[in-house]
């Protein structure tokens, strides 16, 4: 266990201590890793062929890898070259549910502030049941400032809106027949009911990037915090930021994105570029380090891998999973 952890009684937030995806991927002390949707890599063009996704992703579930992410892009953006798994995010998790059995869906994350926050909390409900409690919400404000204007909505105010969506998804999905006076989507008055409610009552929320807020509101009003973080050397620094933010006694995950290839060769070291591309052994002891420094879990972003995607699953099953495994047992069992 490190020693960012040790200060800590490991208290899980408030209302989902016993969600079991939530404790699944998250647990003070461990590192989990997991794939950013599509379980394919394509360097060479924006987007998969999503060919083989199916029998990825039922492989990777049976294999016991801890999550596939889910990644918010509506359009195909020149300027950025990268269009994830293609389909809506929603859709995609829907489809998840009906083709996998353990394995935690995550968003990563639903650009807030361009989609109407009851309609979120609707389809991340119904999803939720869907899964039998396997989903995470995770949400963001988005990184392409060119799909503002498409949807007719300001980009210089989207922090403000991601906090009162926020508001509304809790008031949603948390109360029944929720009163909340929203600034910018509405109001609820108590005289309707959003069902489904999620299986817990209380969907886990994730920030996936700072969603334009400081550290602090974040470890408030998320349950974890997924970032992306190229300079691994500032790790220690921003973890201990995190967990000083956050409540004493309660432990919120922090954990970073990253694209990634892993080299044929199992001797290969670390190499940055756009993501890193390193060998097995390699792999394992920088995750090891990052495990000690604080590290919750790794979302791997395929985009770069040159290799057979069935290939890349039984080699890091084999060699690196066991080492980082998914949490087992009643605490962390999927039904």
């Amino acid at each position: 266990m490190s020693r960012i952890e040790k200060n800590h009684d490991h208290k899980q937030p408030t209302g989902i201590e016993a969600h079991a995806a939530y404790n699944r991927l998250f647990q003070p002390g461990r590192l989990t890793f997991g794939f950013m949707a599509p379980l394919e890599g394509y360097p060479s063009s924006p987007g998969p062929t999503l060919r083989d996704h199916a029998a990825m992703v039922r492989k990777a579930d049976e294999l016991g890898f801890s999550a596939i992410w889910l990644r918010d892009v509506p359009f195909l953006d020149p300027g950025f070259g990268d269009i994830g798994q293609v389909m809506d995010p929603m859709v995609y998790a829907g489809w998840l549910t009906a083709q996998t059995k353990s394995i935690t869906i995550g968003t990563a994350g639903i650009v807030l502030p361009l989609r109407d926050p009851l309609i979120v909390a609707k389809q991340a409900a119904s999803v939720d049941q869907l899964s039998h409690g396997r989903l995470l919400l995770g949400l963001s404000t988005g990184d392409r400032p060119a799909e503002y204007p498409t949807f007719g909505l300001p980009f210089d105010n989207r922090a403000e809106r991601f906090r009162d969506a926020l508001s509304v998804i809790r008031a949603a999905t948390e109360r029944d027949f929720g009163i909340f006076q929203s600034q910018h989507y509405g109001r609820l008055d108590g005289s309707l009911n959003l069902v489904p409610k999620p299986v817990n009552r209380r969907l886990p929320l994730i920030a996936i990037g700072r969603a334009g807020q400081d550290i602090d509101w974040l470890a408030a009003n998320m349950d974890g915090w997924i970032w992306h973080l190229s300079d691994f050397r500032r790790l220690p620094e921003v973890i201990v930021k995190w967990r000083a933010a956050g409540s004493e006694g309660i432990f919120k995950p922090y954990g970073y994105g990253t694209f990634f290839d892993l080299d044929a060769d199992p001797d290969a070291p670390l190499q940055f570029g756009r993501g890193i591309r390193i060998g097995r052994r390699a792999l394992v002891e920088l995750w090891k380090r990052q495990q000690d420094e604080g590290v919750s879990h790794v979302a791997l972003n395929l985009k770069p891998l040159q290799r057979p995607m069935d290939e890349v699953l039984d080699e890091l099953a084999e060699h690196v999973l066991p080492h980082f495994p998914a949490l087992s047992g009643s605490k962390g069992r999927i039904s």
